[in-house]
C-alpha cells in the first residue's frame, strides 16, 4: 500500500472542505448614496464653522439644508445596508458593523437637524460639535462600507 500525499493535495483538500465567504462591495447606487453623504455632511460642518466665525445667519441655513441632504442620502444607504444585512449568510462581522455605524450616523444627523432647527445663535456651539461628530462618523462608515466586505456575502 503506497500512499503519497503532497503539499498541493493537503492545500486543495483544506480549501475544498472550508466554506469561504466571498464578500462583495456595495452596488453602484448604494455606493453613490453613501459616498454622496460625505461631502454633504462636510459642507454642513464647514457652514457651521463659517457661522461661528461670521455670525451670518445664512451659514446656519446652508448647514440645515446640507444636513437634510446628508440625511436623505445616508437614509437611503441605510435601507440598502439593511437589505444587504438581511441577505447576508453571516449576520455578524463587517456587514453588522457597517449597518450599526450608519444607523448611529443617521440618528446623530437627525439630532443635528433638530438642533439646527433652533433660531439664530441657539444652534451654537452644540450644532458645530454635532456636525463634527456626524462628519467623523460618516467618514468612518464610508470607509467601512466602501471597502470590500460590508455588502453581504455572495
Amino acid at each position: 500500500m503506497n500512499i503519497k500525499i503532497t503539499i498541493k493535495d493537503c492545500l486543495m483538500s483544506s480549501f475544498a472542505t472550508a466554506s469561504p465567504t466571498y464578500r462583495s462591495p456595495p452596488g453602484p447606487l448604494h455606493a453613490i448614496l453613501l459616498a454622496g453623504s460625505v461631502p454633504l455632511f462636510l459642507g454642513a460642518l464647514l457652514s457651521d464653522i463659517a457661522y461661528s466665525e461670521s455670525y451670518q445667519i445664512q451659514w446656519s441655513n446652508f448647514a440645515s439644508w446640507l444636513i437634510a441632504g446628508g440625511l436623505l442620502f445616508s437614509g437611503l444607504a441605510l435601507l440598502f445596508s439593511l437589505v444587504n444585512l438581511m441577505r447576508a449568510q453571516h449576520k455578524a462581522g463587517r456587514p453588522l458593523v457597517y449597518f450599526v455605524a450608519l444607523l448611529a450616523t443617521w440618528v446623530l444627523g437627525l439630532v443635528n437637524a433638530f438642533q439646527h432647527a433652533k433660531d439664530a445663535w441657539a444652534v451654537m456651539p452644540s450644532g458645530l460639535i454635532l456636525s463634527a461628530i456626524v462628519f467623523l462618523l460618516i467618514c468612518m462608515t464610508a470607509w467601512v462600507g466602501l471597502s470590500a466586505g460590508s455588502g453581504g456575502a455572495k
